[in-house]
Order: C-alpha cells, then structure tokens, then sequence
C-alpha cells in the first residue's frame, strides 16, 4: 500500500552552480516521477538564496521513497548533505480539501 513521505534534502553549501549543471536532468527526472509525487520544491534560506529540496512522494516504504530521490541527478551529483524522510499524514488544509477528521 503506498503511503505519503515527506523528504527534506538541505543542501551542501555553495550548490548553486552544481545545481544549475545538473537542472535540466534534475527537471527531466521530476517529470518522469509526476505520478508518485504529491508536492515538490526548492527550500529557500533567509537570504532567498535555494537551499535545499522538499518533496512529499507517494511510496511503499521509505526505502522506496529513498530509492525514488537516489534516482535524482541532484542526489548522484552530491548536492544534498543532510536527507530526512519520514512518513506523513495529510491531514489538514486546502490541499487536503479542509480536515480529515
């Protein structure tokens, strides 16, 4: 049964070139996965400045959600330093169509 994962990618510092070498395979890779992706985005620091990723994909486990992002030019390119995923539960807000209790 596939469940929601929340991925949260900070990225190693100064990435932006690395990141703008690896965006066009990065986007082409974000397209391939669209069914299995239910928001995904650029974190942004206090300066504005890209930081990071946030993704929340649909997976069977969280191995499966991991595979899904080593799968990412950005992940083989060694762009993240720190990669969080934990199971998540929509259960609030506009998203979600209001409440789920």
């Amino acid at each position: 049964m596939t469940q929601l994962y929340a991925i949260v990618a900070r990225d190693h510092p100064n990435m932006m070139p690395t990141r703008m070498k690896h965006l066009k395979e990065h986007l082409a890779h974000t397209e391939a996965g669209m069914d299995r992706l239910a928001v995904a985005g650029p974190l942004r620091d206090n300066e504005g400045q890209i930081s990071g990723s946030m993704l929340v994909v649909r997976a069977e486990s969280i191995a499966d959600a991991r595979a899904l992002l080593e799968g990412d030019p950005y992940f083989q390119a060694g762009i993240w330093a720190d990669i969080q995923i934990s199971e998540f539960n929509a259960a609030a807000g506009s998203w979600v169509g209001g409440k789920n209790w």
